[in-house]
């Protein structure tokens, strides 16, 4: 039976383990697709529209935000980002599931738009914050001042854990994406993700009173 497809945003402190279960994820389902931003900044060399962002004009950008064509926005420095609806809905009414990378503020937003119905919020919690920091330096990635910044940043991120469907707590990568996996099956039985249950069920009626 044909469903519709989900909303599925996963949040968390960075170093928490996010990235590497959203790749997870896709893995175990390849036609899971991450939602593509739009964004009003140039394209850098080798971006392509379509394909890394939607490129749009400030205009364009406000106009699809005053009519609500925007899931979530936000402006980061001098540019506007956010999550264009209309791929979403598409892509979902085709019955695929869509990722989203946001944080709690994105969340909520795209938990108040008109696909709030299809939407699944799952925050990533670390075991400890001494793992977080551990976790951080040991990317090797940044530098210890920006490592200093994103740990700052963390408990603003932790501090909303209670406004999401789903709270994990990553202490194991592989038993999270087990349960991580098990919610998202869940989740895409939900009654509200099957809209041909009605007619079904009226075509079970149908038959018992035709035999009855």
């Amino acid at each position: 039976m044909h469903r519709r497809g989900l909303l599925i945003i996963l949040s968390s402190p960075s170093g928490a383990g996010k990235s590497t279960l959203a790749r997870r994820l896709r893995a175990w389902d390849p036609s899971l697709s991450f939602s593509i931003s739009a964004t009003t900044r140039a394209p850098r060399p080798g971006e392509q529209d379509g394909v890394d962002y939607h490129f749009v004009g400030e205009d364009r950008f406000k106009r699809m935000v005053a009519e609500g064509d925007m899931l979530e926005h936000a402006r980061v420095f001098e540019n506007y980002y956010g999550s264009p609806a209309g791929p979403v809905a598409e892509a979902t009414e085709a019955g695929h599931d869509v990722l989203f990378d946001v944080d709690w503020q994105g969340a909520q937003q795209i938990s108040n738009s008109r696909m709030a119905e299809q939407v699944l919020s799952i925050f990533i919690l670390p075991p400890s914050i001494a793992e977080l920091r551990r976790r951080l330096v040991g990317r090797g990635q940044d530098a210890a001042e920006v490592i200093e910044r994103r740990m700052q940043k963390s408990w603003d991120e932790i501090s909303h854990w209670d406004g999401y469907d789903y709270v994990l707590v990553n202490d194991d990568l592989d038993e999270t994406e087990a349960r991580l996996k098990t919610i998202v099956q869940a989740e895409r039985l939900r009654r509200s993700q099957q809209p041909g249950l009605v007619d079904h069920v009226r075509a079970l009626q149908s038959e018992f009173e035709e035999t009855a």
